[in-house]
């Protein structure tokens, strides 16, 4: 296993792709390799060469059908992700987002890991929130079936290393699996909003979900180089289904909302993420702008579930669900459900 990998740190600083026909071969290398430092390499050459489409095509067709799976009976269901890796570091917005959504009554499986490249993930802001996210499958289907809302902890569907996790951890940029994550949801949810960390990568992931096939789903990338939609200037959208995508712009004006900064958003641990989480779910008015972006982005994927006919729409849909409490209500459920 060591061999394929060698091969391809001189294959990346050639210049070179991943082969589609070595795509598995060198996950099964990285799965199953103990040698940090060679791993480290591979990542290292991986991200000067850059990311490439049909790279995270492939590897994510292999995630996707090694998964384990979990069941949905409703018609409608959504994930809202972000790959990581933005510099701008601030609170668990998508994981807020996810919480909205559910609470103006579409059902969200949100699929998700412990910090790889950010201060926080899903994972970790929801422990501090009450919520055990490492359930295995049968809960996580159950929560979703039952209650609308699921977290299905990455390492608990893919069989991938504990030792894959460090070396990523260690590294101090996102790699390819930052990409390919988000679209493996174990739940095969025919809507995503996918937040990501460079522009250039917004058209490589389109590309990529539209080969492997979805509904409709936006590939986001915001200002401040969010792996959001931005409450400042425009963020690019690639809007994703049958086979194909469009690129466009939107801007918070495009959601009934005005420009405005980013300060008071930025969250150096968990326990701070979950603090400025609850704060917009009860409604403090110190997290007004916290309010705005979590709107902002449950917004966008009750629009693109179906739901809401334009974004201003899906906005007040958005922000009633945490002005009448559902949102938190979600929360407290899962929160209970989970750790029983």
């Amino acid at each position: 296993m060591s061999s394929i990998l060698k091969q391809y740190i001189a294959e990346f600083q050639s210049g070179r792709d991943l082969a589609g026909e070595d795509a598995e071969p060198v996950l099964d290398a990285l799965i199953t390799e103990t040698d940090e430092s060679l791993m480290a390499d591979v990542f290292s050459a991986w991200n000067r060469k850059g990311i490439e489409e049909n790279e995270i095509f492939s590897i994510a067709n292999i995630l996707r059908a090694r998964c384990t799976k979990v069941n949905s009976r409703h018609e409608t269901v959504v994930d809202i992700v972000g790959t990581g890796g933005s510099k701008a570091k601030t609170f668990n917005v998508s994981t807020a987002a996810a919480f909205v959504v559910a609470g103006a009554g579409v059902a969200v499986a949100k699929h998700g890991n412990k910090a790889a490249t950010s201060n926080t993930g899903s994972a970790d802001v929801l422990s501090v929130l009450g919520v055990d996210p490492a359930v295995d499958a049968a809960t996580a289907e159950r929560c979703l079936n039952d209650m609308g809302i699921c977290f299905m902890f990455a390492p608990n569907f893919h069989r991938l290393s504990p030792t894959l996790g460090k070396v990523r951890r260690g590294l101090g940029f996102p790699t390819i699996f930052n990409c390919v994550g988000p679209l493996c949801n174990p739940a095969g949810v025919p809507h995503q909003l996918i937040g990501v960390w460079d522009k250039d990568l917004v058209p490589k992931m389109a590309g990529a979900l539209a080969r492997l096939g979805t509904k409709k789903s936006w590939i986001v990338h915001g200002s401040e180089g969010l792996d959001e939609l931005s409450l400042s200037g425009t963020s690019i959208v690639a809007e994703v289904g049958n086979g194909t995508f469009r690129e466009f712009e939107v801007s918070p004006a495009d959601f009934g909302m005005a420009d405005s900064a980013m300060d008071g958003l930025q969250c150096d641990s968990a326990d701070a993420s979950g603090a400025v989480i609850r704060a917009v779910f009860q409604g403090e008015p110190s997290m007004n702008s916290g309010h705005s972006i979590v709107s902002m982005n449950a917004a966008a994927t009750l629009f693109i579930s179906g739901n809401a006919d334009d974004l201003t729409t899906a906005t007040q849909m958005a922000a009633e669900s945490i002005s009448e409490g559902r949102a938190l209500g979600k929360l407290d459920a899962l929160a209970e459900a989970t750790r029983r």
